[in-house]
């Protein structure tokens, strides 16, 4: 009788949520939420729906993008408007708060906030930045500098003078030597210990673990002037000098032309970038495969020209685009992502929650 009393008052307390667990149970539980080593956030600016549809069609079918099984919505609008532009939504994503459009790493208040590539460095993380424009645009300069407009562009360039960002692989080195201060970052740069290097030589043979590659002046070609493969090589090159760090590293890859279609209503250019940014995603996404103990997020800061497929053939690869915008529109975009802490990314939630999400996993091991 006693027995079966005491049964049921497990029972009981179980259904109340009462029953106290050992804590040596407790504990494995916490312990089976599994961290990742190293981050790699991919951000295709402009990127929502349409485009990935655009280059599904111009692929025949399929994008890399398919493997991801963890997948999510964020809200995009920034502080002061419906329609963010690049430097708040990659801002939200980089200090974790709603700031207004043209702002770069800092509130609505113009107050500088650590960035989460800064936060890595403190924790002792290799960091590096990886875009198809210079390097000074508001997506790659919100994870690294701190200034109150996005035409900042000199100043921008003197702040990651301020960094020990170890990888940089883009354009806008006329920001860095050919300023109207007459500095030249590039010395400073040299100073620090960094190896710097031109569009004239081969990124892929530099054995510096510390270094700058600038591959023009301003922006990179598009694709279709012929940039070719330099999205995945210059990734896979950052990954192979920043995951020599045993402590793990942060990587920041901006798929960045995809927006410039948009802007220019222009289909044909939109999926060929979709397409080379989706390439990169796939090589990134198969060296993390390797590693397991990496988390890949894919996502965009907007989407940009209100793109819609009105008709195509994914057999013949081809499709017709209409746009409502040359602007940015204010839909939510997909998030996507692989390895520990994936599905974390699930659900629909505000753009600010992906630093949230990023420094939980990161630094809360």
């Amino acid at each position: 009788m006693n027995l079966f009393f005491l049964t049921l008052r497990q029972i009981f307390l179980t259904s109340i949520g009462l029953i106290v667990l050992p804590s040596s149970y407790l504990c494995h539980a916490q312990k089976a939420k599994a961290y990742p080593k190293n981050i790699i956030f991919l951000i295709g600016d402009g990127m929502g729906l349409s485009q990935i549809s655009a280059g599904m069609v111009y692929q025949g079918g399929d994008l890399q993008l398919a493997r991801f099984k963890s997948i999510g919505f964020i809200k995009t609008q920034s502080s002061d408007n419906f329609i963010t532009d690049s430097g708040a939504g990659a801002t939200a994503f980089s200090i974790g708060v709603k700031t207004y459009n043209g702002a770069i790493g800092v509130d609505s208040l113009k107050n500088s906030k650590p960035t989460v590539l800064e936060m890595a460095e403190e924790q002792g993380l290799s960091t590096g930045l990886v875009a198809t424009c210079a390097m000074t645009h508001a997506t790659p300069a919100s994870f690294i500098a701190h200034q109150p407009k996005r035409s900042l562009e000199e100043a921008i360039a003197y702040d990651y003078t301020k960094t020990d960002v170890d990888v940089v692989i883009g354009g806008g080195m006329h920001y860095f030597n050919s300023r109207t201060d007459g500095k030249n970052l590039i010395d400073t740069l040299k100073q620090k210990g960094y190896e710097v290097v031109d569009s004239t030589v081969d990124f892929s043979l530099l054995n510096s673990s510390k270094f700058y590659a600038f591959t023009n002046s301003y922006h990179l070609p598009t694709m279709k002037e012929g940039r070719g493969g330099f999205s995945e090589k210059a990734s896979l090159k950052a990954i192979d000098v920043l995951s020599k760090n045993k402590k793990g590293f942060f990587l920041m890859i901006e798929g960045s032309q995809i927006d410039w279609g948009g802007h220019s209503n222009d289909a044909d250019y939109i999926a060929r970038e979709m397409v080379d940014f989706d390439k990169t995603i796939g090589a990134v996404l198969d060296w993390a495969m390797r590693d397991k103990n990496t988390l890949v997020l894919v996502t965009a800061d907007h989407e940009t020209g209100g793109l819609a497929l009105n008709s195509g053939s994914i057999k013949n690869k081809t499709f017709t685009g209409a746009f409502t915008s040359k602007e940015h529109t204010g839909v939510m975009v997909p998030v996507f992502a692989y390895g520990p802490g994936a599905d974390s990314f699930t659900g629909i939630y505000e753009n600010t929650e992906i630093f949230t999400k990023l420094t939980e996993l990161m630094f809360v091991k």
